[in-house]
């Protein structure tokens, strides 16, 4: 699936930008953090990749509770450290395994490549709205961080990206629904649940996406369309 060539899409769109591992690196902070935690629980007998499954499935229980955020992937760590080890989890060993979650925040911002050249481009075309998903004060703070806030009429930070969510976007912003686009690297935050609430959508792959973020993309259907781009910066040929 390869980006259409043919003449550009009007001026005049709404177009959904998803923050994490779309304008900016993310999963790769996490993953560093992933694989330290593994080393520090150093399992006898559960493999690396075992131990992943059973965290990913912790994951999803603490997000249903608690959402996103570095406080929730905390304690889904201390969580996981519970139910795998043999030892028993101090207030000391609490201390030391959220330590390892919270190193993520000193981690510089690392903008993709091409990204504030393309959101300038963009902006004076059409109009941006990032729609991303977490905690509100580390998504808003990153957002500050990344002097890319100028380019975006709106900024939403949800509890979750789903189809009720993007169908309440519409509703709330009065977007229509030929003219909007959803673009980010999550099938199923970014491109599944737009185009079943009835948007366009725009893939843009990212190599380390978070695996809870993965999933097979819907085929499209009654007049929707779905984009594939290669890099961000190719979105300057398309819209």
């Amino acid at each position: 699936m390869a980006a259409e060539n043919e003449q550009k899409i009007p001026p005049g769109q709404n177009l959904l930008i998803d923050a994490d591992d779309t304008l900016w690196e993310n999963n790769i902070y996490f993953e560093k953090a992933i694989a330290d935690f593994i080393s520090f629980l150093d399992h006898k007998t559960h493999t690396p990749d075992e131990v992943r499954l059973v965290l990913w499935d912790v994951e999803r229980e603490v997000i249903r509770q608690h959402g996103y955020g570095m406080h929730s992937f905390a304690n889904a760590l201390v969580a996981c450290f519970e139910r795998l080890s043999v030892e028993t989890v101090t207030p000391a060993l609490h201390d030391e395994i959220k330590a390892i979650a919270f190193k993520i925040a000193e981690h510089p911002m690392e903008i993709m490549p091409q990204v504030p050249e393309t959101l300038a481009y963009l902006a004076q075309r059409h109009r941006l709205l990032m729609v991303t998903k977490g905690n509100i004060t580390e998504q808003t703070g990153k957002l500050e961080r990344s002097e890319l806030k100028r380019h975006f009429t709106v900024v939403e930070v949800l509890g979750e990206k789903n189809t009720a969510a993007y169908r309440e976007l519409v509703e709330k912003y009065g977007l229509i629904h030929e003219k909007t686009w959803m673009i980010g690297n999550s099938p199923s935050s970014d491109v599944n649940p737009a185009l079943e609430a009835g948007l366009h959508a725009v893939f843009v792959p990212h190599h380390n996406t978070w695996e809870l973020e993965r999933g097979e993309i819907l085929s499209v259907h009654d007049g929707r369309r779905l984009l594939h781009v290669e890099s961000f910066g190719q979105l300057k040929d398309i819209f």
